[in-house]
């Protein structure tokens, strides 16, 4: 599916930011989340995002962290490694005001091995055939990530087989194109 957007540009698709178009870096291979697949995404999660904690790794272009913070989350955590992502990210934050989120430049594994603050809804959307899903799932779950009931957006190459904790129930998947993207819904182990 074409669009008119021009490289490099997203739109924000509801909230308080519905419409605006913002940059993102221009770093190979950084793909945002399609409008379609987010539209269907933040429907799924309209009864959690307002006034939920989220966070966003390897937020690339922001889009999914963005649209939460649009959609009313009270606080949004974008994390990436990249210097050019993150300083683009700080700009869009000035641009929009947007002091309920906060960018910070580290490696997702690192940022995992960190000091925990758990976290309502969780997006998870690393770059394509590098395998990071697995071990970001692992400390998420093992490292005190995640709210008791937390949701979790996986999104990847549509081929790829999940492998999920014993206590996260797939809710819902679909596909598009070449991406799979599936959203988790955590339980508290009995």
């Amino acid at each position: 599916m074409k669009t008119n957007q021009p490289r490099n540009q997203l739109r924000i698709i509801a909230g308080t930011w519905r419409g605006r178009k913002l940059g993102f870096a221009p770093v190979p291979g950084l793909r945002p989340t399609p409008d379609r697949v987010r539209e269907t995404l933040f429907n799924w999660l309209a009864p959690v995002v307002r006034g939920a904690r989220c966070l966003d790794l390897y937020a690339g272009s922001g889009a999914l962290g963005l649209e939460s913070a649009s959609r009313g989350a009270a606080e949004v955590v974008l994390v990436d490694s990249n210097p050019l992502v993150v300083h683009t990210l700080q700009e869009q934050l000035r641009l929009l005001n947007a002091d309920q989120v906060r960018v910070v430049q580290a490696d997702t594994g690192a940022y995992l091995r960190g000091p925990a603050q758990p976290f309502d809804v969780v997006f998870l959307d690393p770059p394509f055939r590098e395998q990071r899903l697995p071990e970001a799932i692992r400390q998420l779950e093992a490292g005190g990530w995640l709210a008791d009931e937390a949701w979790v957006y996986l999104e990847a190459e549509r081929q790829l087989e999940l492998s999920l904790p014993a206590n996260w129930e797939l809710y819902r998947s679909e596909t598009a194109g070449q991406v799979g993207y599936h959203l988790v819904r955590r339980h508290l182990l009995e």
